[in-house]
C-alpha cells in the first residue's frame, strides 16, 4: 500500500472522530502523529485533508448532497460520508491529484472500512461529483 493510500485512511479515521466524537483535528493530530509511522511529506497530506477536508466540512455537505440523489447526508453510513468529504475535498481543491486516482483510492478505502456495498455507493456519487472540480486556468503567455 502506498504512502498515499496510508495518509488518506489516517486522515479518513481523524475526520470519522471528529465528526462521530467530537474531537477536534488539532487535539487528534497530536496523538495520531505518535502512532503513525508516516513520512513527513505523508503527514503534509494527512494534514491537508483533514483540516482541509474538516474546514470546508459545511461546503462539501453542499457539494455532496447535490450529487447524491434520494440521500441525505445524515442517512449516510458515518465512514461513508467521510470518505466523500476526503474524496470531494481533494477533487475540488487539490488538482495536481488526478479525478480517477482520487474516486479509485475511495473506493478501496470504503470497501476496507465500511460496508460491501460502499464501494459501489461512494463510486455512484464521485462520478457524479468529478464534475465539481473547478476547471484549471491555463498560463498565458503574454507578449509585449
Amino acid at each position: 500500500m502506498g504512502s498515499r493510500r496510508q495518509a488518506r485512511e489516517a486522515a479518513l479515521q481523524m475526520l470519522y472522530l471528529c465528526d462521530n466524537c467530537g474531537f477536534s483535528p488539532e487535539k487528534l493530530q497530536d496523538s495520531f502523529e505518535e502512532s503513525l509511522k508516516i513520512s513527513s511529506v505523508s503527514k503534509e497530506f494527512v494534514e491537508q485533508l483533514l483540516f482541509g477536508a474538516w474546514g470546508k466540512k459545511d461546503e462539501l455537505d453542499r457539494i455532496i448532497s447535490s450529487y447524491a440523489e434520494n440521500w441525505a447526508l445524515d442517512r449516510m453510513a458515518v465512514i461513508d460520508r467521510n470518505i466523500l468529504r476526503l474524496a470531494a475535498f481533494e477533487i475540488t481543491d487539490m488538482p495536481e491529484t488526478p479525478v480517477s486516482v482520487i474516486i479509485d483510492e475511495a473506493v478501496e478505502i470504503a470497501k476496507k472500512f465500511s460496508t460491501a456495498d460502499s464501494g459501489k455507493f461512494v463510486n455512484g456519487i464521485l462520478d457524479k461529483l468529478k464534475t465539481a472540480r473547478p476547471p484549471h486556468t491555463a498560463k498565458v503567455k503574454t507578449h509585449h
